[in-house]
């Protein structure tokens, strides 16, 4: 069995191992880490010889830390990393460039689209009808969209929402609820399958999903940093958030927005979370938690999103694609029946 993991903000960690009545056997790892003194990696690699091939992340971790010399110095590699690494060896997890990638940017569509369509691509990749793929989102509206559990009464001003001509939206990850206006974000989803992220927590699948994004906003000059559990970040303020779907077929829906610019006072004025959120430093300081990528880099929006595809591109491979028109048919359908009604936006009234 073998396993690769970049541990996020360190190094690679790579596993090889058999399994021997159904107990870990012949365990080697290694990686671009360091560690201090050498006997360190004997010490991880005896802890881990004989523990249950079904042994948990947890559980592995545990035998690992008890197991280091006193003293013992690691750096870019720590005993959580290797339970992920181990038990993506065991569970068959994949690496990025096993996959045929497909990049999808298609021209401005419905907000309500948009939503749906992350449902149908994470349902077409799950069922095999479409390899794992990155999809740019444009349009020419103007959203609130919450997380799938979130009440709409307290995260959204209603009447002024309606005042200003925003929608809202309820789309199918958990999360927080997203201001979205035309040409003032970046927002970007991924559809994968299961496998992907197999022996990760959901907290280690967030940054593992993210760090390409990091690499490509560090090209363009942005120090952005991963902050659990889900945020994008610098040291200028927050960049965007993440959220996350897992369907039960198989399929991984992850996808994030980026602020390239702002209007913080209607975004206040919209959002009732900024105020409550808040509520102890004062509404004007609301403006100052969000960072916009436009101010932090000079870039057109059009210039910041080629930098994410190339880098993408770069590091896992990739080809240009197109919806099909069944995939466009269906999210076309699913917004006007589920996105746009009430039964679904106002299922935490």
């Amino acid at each position: 069995m073998h396993g690769e993991y970049k541990v996020p903000g360190g190094k690679l960690v790579v596993v090889d191992l058999e399994e021997a009545d159904g107990r870990m056997a012949r365990v080697r790892l290694a990686g671009d880490f360091f560690l201090e003194p050498d006997e360190a990696l004997d010490a991880m690699n005896a802890a881990l010889a004989g523990l249950p091939i079904g042994a948990s992340g947890e559980e592995i971790s545990r035998a690992v830390a008890a197991a280091l010399p006193p003293g013992a110095e690691l750096l870019g590699i720590t005993p959580d990393a290797v339970g992920t690494v181990v038990r993506r060896a065991v569970t068959g997890a994949r690496d990025w460039r096993e996959y045929d990638w497909r990049i999808l940017h298609p021209g401005p569509l419905p907000a309500r689209v948009h939503v749906a369509l992350d449902q149908v691509l994470t349902e077409e990749v799950a069922a095999g009808r479409r390899a794992p793929t990155l999809r740019i989102w444009e349009w020419e509206e103007s959203a609130v969209v919450l997380g799938s559990f979130q009440s709409v009464r307290n995260e959204v001003d209603v009447e002024a929402a309606e005042a200003e001509g925003i929608q809202v939206i309820r789309r199918i990850s958990g999360g927080g609820a997203m201001f979205m206006e035309a040409g003032n974000v970046v927002t970007y989803s991924l559809y994968v399958p299961a496998e992907l992220v197999a022996g990760m927590t959901f907290a280690e699948s967030y940054a593992f999903l993210d760090a390409w994004v990091l690499e490509a906003l560090h090209s363009i000059g942005v120090a952005a940093v991963y902050q659990p559990l889900n945020d994008i970040a610098s040291p200028e303020g927050k960049i965007g958030g993440a959220a996350q779907k897992r369907l039960g077929a198989g399929g991984v829906l992850h996808h994030a927005t980026l602020s390239y610019d702002i209007d913080a006072d209607k975004m206040l004025r919209v959002l009732r979370i900024g105020r409550e959120k808040l509520s102890d430093k004062g509404i004007a300081s609301a403006a100052k938690r969000v960072s916009p990528l436009k101010s932090q880099t000079g870039m057109p929006r059009a210039e910041v999103i080629e930098a994410l595809k190339s880098t993408f591109v770069a590091l896992h491979g990739g080809e240009p694609d197109e919806l099909s028109d069944a995939e466009l048919a269906r999210a076309r359908e699913l917004a006007g029946t589920k996105f746009a009604g009430e039964k679904w936006t106002q299922r935490v009234p």
